[in-house]
């Protein structure tokens, strides 16, 4: 099993729109089997910080579950609207251990 952590940071004065985005994405995410994603705001650290975190069986999993998302029309539209709230971000990958 792995988690992997979308890290997004968000242009300041636009979490509530990337948060809509973000839940806007859900039924997407869900209709393509990718995973609903879990959603974390920052409580310290850089400010506007948005995760989204999901889990999955393998790397391999994630891998083939996310370029399915790539190619799909209507994540690709959704992908462009949530792009232009964020000012940057990172991934991160986990093993989960226990």
């Amino acid at each position: 099993m792995i988690v992997v952590r979308n890290t997004f940071h968000i242009r300041p004065g636009q979490m509530k729109q990337a948060l809509e985005l973000a839940r806007a994405g859900r039924p997407i995410v869900e209709r393509l089997n990718f995973g609903v994603p879990r959603f974390l705001t920052d409580v310290t650290g850089e400010f506007y910080t948005l995760v989204l975190e999901t889990q999955f069986d393998s790397l391999g999993d994630f891998e083939m579950r996310i370029s399915r998302n790539f190619e799909d029309p209507e994540w690709q539209a959704w992908y462009r609207q949530f792009t232009a709230v964020m000012r940057g971000g990172r991934r991160e990958i986990f093993r989960v251990v226990e």
